[in-house]
């Protein structure tokens, strides 16, 4: 294969000082670098770039899509309760593991999130919902569960 990760991501935002420091202040993620069109951020392995857009109007979406940013379970509750004080929540959790769900100054949608694909993926091998398929690496043969 030779796609083996996520490179960056690039969020355009309006206002660049408010933006800095939602992502510095509340979520903690050390910046980089700043120019006066844009930010890089680092958090791990995670390079996050803000990039100051005026077609970056907030438009709520109602769909699923977000990112969800990685906490350890030890410090998801000390860290998800700063960030519920800071940041607009958008929806309750329904998944495997801790996860607090939030929106950033333009309306981007995040989630905070304790665990990881093989957590969730345990957990539907003891829990699966009507209809999935799991893959066997090893094998390489689906999982189907009805």
């Amino acid at each position: 294969m030779t796609i083996n990760g996520v490179n960056h991501i690039t969020l355009a935002v309006t206002d660049l000082d408010r933006s800095i420091c939602f992502y510095r202040e509340l979520l903690g993620l050390m910046l980089r670098a700043r120019w006066p069109e844009g930010a890089y951020f680092e958090a791990g392995s995670l390079w996050l770039c803000l990039s100051v857009d005026a077609n970056a109007a907030r438009v709520e979406r109602s769909d699923y899509t977000h990112i969800a940013l990685n906490v350890s379970a030890e410090h998801f509750e000390t860290t998800a309760a700063r960030v519920a004080e800071g940041a607009k929540l958008w929806r309750q959790n329904r998944s495997e593991g801790p996860s607090l769900y939030f929106l950033d100054p333009d309306g981007h949608k995040l989630e905070l999130h304790a665990g990881s694909l093989a957590s969730r993926l345990a957990h539907y091998r003891t829990d699966p919902p009507p209809g999935m398929t799991l893959f066997d690496l090893a094998r390489m043969a689906p999982e189907h569960h009805e």
